[in-house]
């Protein structure tokens, strides 16, 4: 990234709400070629390899509407060595360069940092039925926290800019009907964690759930560290 210039940041799960950089500026943005789903085992963040959780990959086809942040060019490498550290701690993302259309200027497009899924690891989890993400979702708790919350406040979040997944509300509705009338996000953790308590005894058979064998880890962070820059 040429040091020189403005940094562009598409971001569309918890960078929405938990960005942990600076920006300058902070616009909705919409990605064509790529959609946001559960499709990404947690075994960090928001699990742990006793009990996977389940967190947003930006997978291919179709369409994502997120938030493009501008980072001014001094803080752009910081920036990127700080979101390489958060996005990759294993490999299953990767990072792309994609050009996102800004909301409300008609004909403004910005070439962004993304991070799509890469669907060779094995944290891959493919497009699982809303009660299988469920299932995975409800127990899991990780570094930064409980699955559910993580749920909870990106819906929340893409509410308050305009944003509506039905499929995304529909996996809220399934995970319980408190979530879903939308309770309050204030208080939502405490009740995340008592059903994270209620069903962290539920074993998760689901195939996607397995921690990476020793070769796979191999694999994926040798790419990283040999990543063009």
């Amino acid at each position: 990234m040429d040091s020189e210039h403005d940094l562009w940041i598409f971001a569309y799960g918890s960078l929405m709400w938990r960005p942990g950089f600076a920006y300058a500026e902070a616009r909705r943005a919409r990605l064509d070629g790529h959609s946001r789903c559960f499709c990404v085992v947690s075994v960090h963040h928001r699990g742990s390899l006793t009990r996977p959780g389940l967190v947003l990959g930006l997978d291919r086809g179709g369409v994502c509407e997120g938030i493009a942040y501008r980072v001014v060019a001094a803080d752009a490498a910081v920036t990127l060595a700080y979101l390489r550290a958060r996005e990759q701690v294993n490999g299953v993302y990767r990072e792309a360069r994609v050009r996102v259309d800004i909301h409300g200027e008609p004909g403004r497009s910005e070439v962004a940092v993304a991070y799509i899924v890469e669907r060779a690891h094995p944290s891959y989890a493919g497009r699982l039925p809303l009660a299988v993400q469920a299932r995975i979702i409800r127990g899991g708790k990780g570094l930064s926290g409980v699955n559910l919350d993580y749920v909870i406040n990106t819906l929340s979040h893409m509410g308050q800019i305009g944003i509506r997944e039905r499929e995304l509300e529909r996996l809220l509705t399934v995970l319980g009907g408190y979530f879903a009338r939308g309770g309050s996000v204030n208080h939502v953790s405490r009740r995340a964690e008592i059903l994270r308590r209620a069903v962290s005894h539920q074993r998760v058979t689901h195939r996607c759930a397995r921690p990476m064998r020793p070769a796979e880890r191999r694999r994926f962070m040798h790419r990283m560290s040999n990543r063009a820059r």
